[in-house]
C-alpha cells in the first residue's frame, strides 16, 4: 500500500510517501528503454520529512544531489539506495557551511537548482544554501538552459555583450545555435531593439537583390549551397564593417537568418517562377524548337516530354531530378531522338558530356557516337547548360565552356581545378 503524505506545487519535486508504513522520498527520473519516466524511492525518517516539509531550499539540494544516483542507474539498473540515504543527514539537517563543503565534493545537477531559481553567482562561488534563498517551488527551464547556453560559449571564448545577446534573442538562436533562425522582437529588451533593427537593416540591404536558388540534385526542396555561402559572406562582411563591436556569435545568426528566408522563399516559389529567375525559362526559337524529349537516371527510369506540355522541358527535367537524385542515381541524361543529340549530366563529377550522331547504323549495325566532356560550376552551370540544349541542342553548347573530346583530359582538367 501506498499512500502519498506530501507533495509540492510542481510535480516534479520529490513527494514523500508512506509505503507499508514507512516514509520514503519518490521522485521520477531518467526513463526506461521505453523512454516512460523511471520511479526510484529510498526511506526517510521523520526528522528528514520534517525539513522537507518545511524547508523547500534543503527539499530542492537533495534532489539535486539524488539525481546523479538515478542517472547511474540507467534504463534499467536500481538505485544505489545506501548512496542515497547517506545524503539525507549531511543535505538535510547539517548547518549551511557544511552542505556547502559536502558539494564541494559530490556530484549534483546545477541545472535543476538553477531552474528552480538559485542565485547563479552564488552557486558558482560554493555557496549553495546561500543561493537557494531565492528558490521558488514554480520551475523555469529557460533559466537553466540560458545559463548552460552561456557556459557552452563561454568556454569557446565567446562573451556576448547587451547587443550581442538582443541580436541572439531576436533570431530565437541565444539557447540552441542549431535552430532555424527567426524574428522575434518581442524577446528583445524595448530599449535594445532599435539597435537590432539596425544591425538587422544593415543585412538586409548588404544581401539585396541576392538570391538563394535550388539545387535538385539534393532533393525537391533542397537549396544551392553556393548561394548560400555567397550571400553568408556579403551579410557578414557588411555587418562586421558596420557594426565591428558585434562578436561572431551575433553575426553569424544575423547571416543565417538572411540565407534562412532567402531559401524559404525559394523553396516555396513554384520552379516555373524559380527557372525563369534562373534565366532557363526562355523562348524557344521555332528553328531549334524540339517536339520530344527523353529523361533518364542512372537507373533506367524514363520520363517522357512533349511540345504540348504546360511546363517548359527545363522545368520538368529539374523536378524530374528532384524526384530521382540520390547518393547512388546521380547520372542524369536528356536525350532529342528526333535530331540524335543529347546531353549526359554526371553530378558526382562537376561534368557534362554532349553526345550526337555521327553516322547512323546501316544493316543492323549500331550507329556511331561523337562525344564531348566539360566541367561544370555548380548548379548554375548545369542550369544554363541544360536551357542551352532545350533551346538548341547541342550546337548552342558551344558557347558554354571548354569541351574535350577525350575521357582522360577530363579527368586531368578535374584534378587541375581540384588543386586550385
Amino acid at each position: 500500500m501506498r499512500d502519498i503524505v506530501f507533495t509540492r506545487r510542481s510535480g516534479w519535486i520529490p513527494n514523500v510517501i508512506r509505503e507499508d508504513g514507512a516514509l520514503k522520498l519518490m521522485l521520477g527520473a531518467g526513463a526506461v528503454a521505453s523512454h516512460a519516466p523511471r520511479t526510484f524511492t529510498f526511506p526517510i525518517n521523520e526528522d528528514h520529512f520534517a525539513v522537507i516539509r518545511e524547508d523547500l531550499a534543503r527539499h530542492l539540494l537533495l534532489w539535486s544531489a539524488v539525481l546523479p544516483l538515478c542517472d547511474d542507474a540507467g534504463t534499467r539498473g536500481g538505485l544505489d539506495e545506501r548512496a542515497a540515504v547517506a545524503l539525507l543527514d549531511p543535505i538535510l539537517l547539517s548547518a549551511p557551511a557544511d552542505v556547502d563543503s559536502l558539494f564541494q565534493g559530490i556530484r549534483w545537477d546545477r541545472g535543476r537548482l538553477i531552474t528552480h531559481g538559485a542565485d547563479i553567482a552564488l552557486l558558482e562561488r560554493g555557496q549553495v544554501c546561500a543561493a537557494m534563498r531565492a528558490a521558488t517551488e514554480t520551475p523555469d527551464g529557460t533559466r537553466a538552459q540560458e545559463y548552460f547556453a552561456d557556459r557552452r560559449r563561454a568556454e569557446r571564448g565567446a562573451v556576448l555583450g547587451p547587443l550581442d545577446a538582443a541580436i541572439l534573442r531576436y533570431t530565437g538562436q541565444y539557447l540552441h545555435g542549431a535552430t532555424v533562425p527567426r524574428r522575434i522582437p518581442d524577446a528583445v529588451d524595448r530599449a535594445l531593439l532599435p539597435e537590432v533593427m539596425r544591425v538587422i537593416a544593415t543585412a538586409e540591404q548588404a544581401c539585396a537583390g541576392m538570391r538563394i536558388g535550388r539545387d535538385p540534385r539534393r532533393g525537391k526542396r533542397a537549396t544551392d549551397k553556393r548561394d548560400w555561402d555567397g550571400m553568408a559572406a556579403a551579410v557578414d562582411a557588411a555587418v562586421r564593417e558596420a557594426h565591428p563591436q558585434l562578436v561572431d556569435d551575433a553575426i553569424r545568426t544575423v547571416s543565417f537568418l538572411m540565407c534562412s528566408e532567402a531559401a524559404d522563399r525559394s523553396r516555396n516559389t513554384p520552379m516555373e517562377d524559380d527557372e525563369e529567375t534562373a534565366g532557363d525559362g526562355a523562348d524557344l526559337g521555332e528553328g531549334a524548337r524540339k517536339t520530344i524529349l527523353s529523361f533518364t537516371d542512372d537507373k533506367g527510369v524514363e520520363k517522357k516530354w512533349r511540345l504540348d506540355h504546360p511546363r517548359t522541358a527545363g522545368v520538368e527535367f529539374w523536378e524530374f531530378v528532384g524526384d530521382r537524385s540520390a547518393g547512388d542515381n546521380e547520372v542524369f541524361t536528356i536525350e532529342d531522338e528526333e535530331r540524335g543529340e543529347g546531353i549526359q549530366l554526371h553530378f558526382y563529377a562537376d561534368s557534362i558530356a554532349r553526345i550526337t550522331t555521327a553516322r547512323e547504323g546501316e544493316g543492323g549495325a549500331d550507329p556511331e557516337y561523337y562525344v564531348e566532356y566539360s566541367l561544370v560550376d555548380g548548379i548554375s552551370g548545369y542550369r544554363k547548360l541544360v536551357s542551352a540544349f532545350v533551346r538548341g541542342g547541342c550546337a548552342a553548347l558551344d558557347e558554354h565552356g571548354s569541351w574535350m573530346s577525350d575521357a582522360a583530359e577530363l579527368e586531368r582538367a578535374r584534378r587541375r581545378r581540384a588543386a586550385q
